[in-house]
């Protein structure tokens, strides 16, 4: 063999997810790439200091820092990363960034104009309370999930997403994730209201959203004043009958998080419905990074999304801990091999690259050419809550290795 094939063999299997995997344990990869988190995320607060009122999105296509407000509905996650982070590394800079972070989105606590309250306050406050045990927290998530209930019809039984006119009344998929924050705030004040409400929408979005093999539509358009929908779309897949990653990836971490909520065994067998769906799909890659749509037209050429691995692994290492031996087994597995993709070259940023941001190749919105192949605050925060999931599951069972 030449000296030039073996380089060639070489850098393939150092950029491969399973080249750099196989090389080193799994709590070891986990450890590096909290490590790696630590300082590329500092390295985005820093940033920020410079940038007030604004929180980070993604790069452009020429590499330059995109910024939101705070009420764009991402903006919530870069605190929420911090505060995993502090979780991990309990240092002074950690917490004193994700403290400054999580000011900057104060205000949304009082907004009801959109379902996205949820992801904004939960994912910022609700683990800074769990972690900082600030108790002027508790009046913002609570405030947060009043101002979430004001989108609820008991008619329908939903929590209307968006006030859109080309739909009567919008519930997306995406929903799901935005339902802790009213499990949280009934536990902090005692009012069963917002848990009542949290149940109905899973409930009802269980009944209409999904397909019989546990796919779900990303988009229903209820009726406003009866029980029942108008019609099932997928507004970002690549059609109304595929079945786009990350509306699969939130369906599944949403019904693991309200089984946990509630114990209610119809949750725990419908996110076992669609991790089965996930895991046995015909096209999930070798390397377990679905596809941007688990029916693009171009596959093995489509896009991948990292964001969508990323919330499916944190999803199933916490519902391999509510499941039955073999079912653990599997679930926790497929999450090793997309935690072991992730953090590899091939997904995971170099230090001080991708505008700071931790993972590369996330689709945001492919019909909009919008933060397509590119970092998502997103993807960085359940990459992240899945490494702090894992490594928490592994200090202890010890039996996951």
């Amino acid at each position: 063999m030449s000296t030039k094939h073996l380089f060639l063999i070489l850098f393939i299997a150092n950029l491969s997810p399973f080249g750099y995997a196989k090389q080193k344990p799994i709590l070891q990869i986990i450890n590096e790439s909290l490590e790696f988190s630590v300082q590329q995320s500092l390295g985005l607060s820093k940033k920020m200091v410079n940038i007030p009122e604004r929180l980070p999105r993604t790069v452009n296509k020429d590499g330059e820092l995109v910024t939101a407000k705070d009420n764009w509905w991402t903006s919530g996650f870069f605190p929420g990363t911090l505060w995993y982070l502090y979780e991990y590394s309990t240092t002074d800079n950690l917490k004193q960034a994700a403290q400054a972070m999580t000011r900057r989105v104060e205000k949304q606590q009082y907004t009801t104009d959109n379902h996205d309250v949820g992801f904004i306050i939960f994912c910022s406050y609700g683990n800074g309370l769990r972690l900082s045990k600030d108790k002027s927290f508790e009046q913002i998530i609570v405030n947060s999930a009043k101002s979430l209930s004001t989108r609820f019809n008991p008619t329908n039984g939903t929590i209307k997403s968006w006030d859109r006119k080309e739909w009567q009344y919008p519930v997306i998929i995406d929903n799901m994730m935005n339902l802790e924050l009213l499990t949280q705030a009934t536990k902090l004040t005692g009012d069963s209201s917002f848990y009542k409400i949290a149940v109905s929408h899973a409930d009802t979005t269980m009944k209409y959203h999904f397909r019989p093999d546990g796919s779900s539509y990303h988009l229903v358009n209820y009726y406003s004043n009866k029980e029942g929908f108008i019609e099932r779309i997928t507004h970002q897949g690549y059609s109304n009958e595929s079945s786009w990653a990350r509306g699969q990836s939130w369906g599944l971490n949403g019904y693991t998080m309200m089984f946990r909520e509630t114990r209610k065994k119809e949750y725990l067998e419908h996110a076992i419905k669609i991790a089965n769906f996930i895991a046995s799909h015909p096209r999930l890659p070798k390397d377990k990074i679905p596809y941007w749509d688990f029916d693009a037209p171009n596959i093995p050429n489509a896009l991948r999304d990292a964001s969508a691995g990323a919330v499916i692994a944190s999803a199933l290492v916490e519902l391999s801990t509510f499941t039955d031996k073999k079912l653990s087994k599997k679930y926790i597995t497929l999450a090793k091999q997309i935690i072991r993709s992730l953090a590899s070259p091939a997904y995971r940023a170099e230090l001080g690259q991708n505008g700071n941001f931790i993972l590369k190749h996330s689709v945001g919105f492919m019909a909009k050419d919008s933060e397509v192949d590119a970092p998502l605050s997103y993807a960085d925060y359940y990459f992240v809550e899945a490494l702090i999931r894992y490594r928490k599951l592994f200090n202890k069972k010890k039996s996951f290795k």
